[in-house]
């Protein structure tokens, strides 16, 4: 698979590239410069979020699809977990572990709704949590979202975020892209001490992992 850099020299230089054992995997983690943080700036960072753009990596590496096919993603994480996620997608590379699609939620003006309702995959956002003002994890670049309309957001009363959820708030069912406890994807982040919100108590968000469990 040939990555593709961008014609920008800023965007080339600072690039940490590794091919690993695991046959077919790549990934580079990189500094937020160039064409990627002017795309950032203003959308998903801005001045007085609580992490520096400076202390954000973008990781692109490659996954399984859907359709069982290669495929290469992009996601922005708090250097301090840059290598622990970069692990991550190793091992889920490893067990062919199906991602839906994976673009830096820049691709959707910011807006984890609609990010959401695509069924991406991403990370840092800096954002409060829902009706709050309190920063959400994925402000730190610390939390991910994995495949969110197979692993939704459910409350004890029944309200299911994104919508296209409805049907896999039953976990019963075991599609591809569903994250359960003790499987693949659980295991690849609990080796990492990432906690699934999954496991809360009341309201359950099976598509959010993070480094503090919040």
């Amino acid at each position: 698979m040939a990555w593709s850099l961008g014609a920008n020299a800023e965007d080339r230089k600072d690039v940490d590239r590794a091919r690993d054992k695991v046959k077919g995997f790549e990934v580079q983690v990189r500094e937020i410069k160039g064409k990627t943080r002017e795309r950032m700036t203003g959308v998903s960072w801005r001045p007085g979020c609580p992490v520096d753009i400076d202390n954000l990596r973008l990781i692109r590496t490659t996954f399984w699809d859907f359709e069982g096919e290669r495929e290469t993603g992009s996601i922005v994480v708090n250097e301090d977990e840059s290598g622990e996620i970069v692990r991550v997608f190793r091992s889920l590379y490893r067990q062919k572990f199906k991602i839906r699609r994976m673009q830096l939620i820049d691709r959707y003006n910011g807006s984890d709704h609609a990010s959401m309702d695509d069924d991406n995959t991403s990370g840092f956002n800096c954002r409060f949590v829902n009706g709050t003002q309190t920063w959400s994890q994925h402000a730190y670049g610390r939390a991910i979202d994995i495949n969110p309309i197979e692993n939704p957001y459910v409350t004890s009363s029944g309200f299911v975020s994104p919508p296209a959820g409805q049907p896999y708030a039953d976990r019963s069912r075991r599609n591809k892209g569903m994250i359960h406890r003790g499987d693949d994807a659980y295991r690849a982040f609990a080796q990492e001490d990432w906690k699934w919100g999954g496991d809360w108590s009341g309201a359950k968000d099976y598509q959010h992992f993070s480094r503090n469990g919040r």
